[in-house]
């Protein structure tokens, strides 16, 4: 049962609570690595995702990670993320989660946690999510955020904001020097996480945390813009 792991899990001291299991790969094509100083290894299908751990892909690679409130997160080749913090609500929710996207495509479904326990955070942007489903490509100089369903408000460093309300809504956000950037806000996306779906089967799928069943395979629904 989960709840005694959760109380277990509260009562240990700091430094056991950074390796708090928070989710689970369950789709995993290739070389697909947990970083953790000093070493990396690799992740395995039902292998447990950690807090405060780095997962990263490599070439021609690909991960599903489903969180314990069934946010799913899929990552792309050559793609990194932190899940730099996590504070439970309950068994099935964060009161509050905070993801970090180094560089790569991602694909991110939010679970049952109330919306505003999730920070998404990259070089350049703070994104906001309202019940949705978000395609997220990070490069050097840009982000770019591609409105699936939902609503989301994608943010600068510097405050200024777009307001993402329709599919296909996109914010692209531009490093222009000196620490600064620049966000516009276009319905007609130049990238979508489309391609990336077919690159490993169920990459673009729907589970909840520990549930054995199919899931929902929005490959054909939200994959095809």
């Amino acid at each position: 049962m989960i709840a005694p792991c959760l109380a277990a899990a509260l009562a240990v001291p700091p430094a056991a609570a950074q390796t708090s299991r928070i989710g689970e790969a369950v789709v995993i094509q290739n070389e697909v690595l947990r970083v953790a100083a000093p070493a990396t290894s690799q992740i395995n299908v039902g292998d447990g995702v950690l807090r405060n751990e780095t997962v990263r892909t490599g070439t021609d690679s690909a991960a599903r990670l489903v969180m314990i409130d069934s946010t799913n997160l899929s990552l792309g080749p050559n793609a990194s993320l932190t899940l730099d913090r996590t504070v439970f609500n309950d068994e099935h929710s964060y009161r509050d989660i905070a993801i970090r996207l180094a560089t790569g495509a991602f694909r991110f479904v939010t679970g049952h946690s109330e919306k505003n326990a999730y920070k998404i955070t990259t070089q350049l942007a703070t994104i906001g999510v309202r019940g949705t489903i978000l395609d997220i490509l990070n490069q050097r100089g840009q982000t770019m955020v591609v409105l699936q369903e939902g609503a989301s408000q994608v943010c600068t460093l510097s405050f200024q904001c777009v307001q993402l309300t329709q599919p296909g809504d996109t914010a692209i956000i531009t490093a222009t020097g000196g620490g600064k950037a620049t966000i516009r806000k276009t319905n007609t996306p130049p990238w979508t996480f489309a391609a990336t779906c077919a690159s490993a089967a169920g990459l673009c799928t729907v589970n909840d945390f520990a549930d054995n069943s199919p899931g929902v395979d929005y490959t054909g629904i939200l994959c095809g813009r």
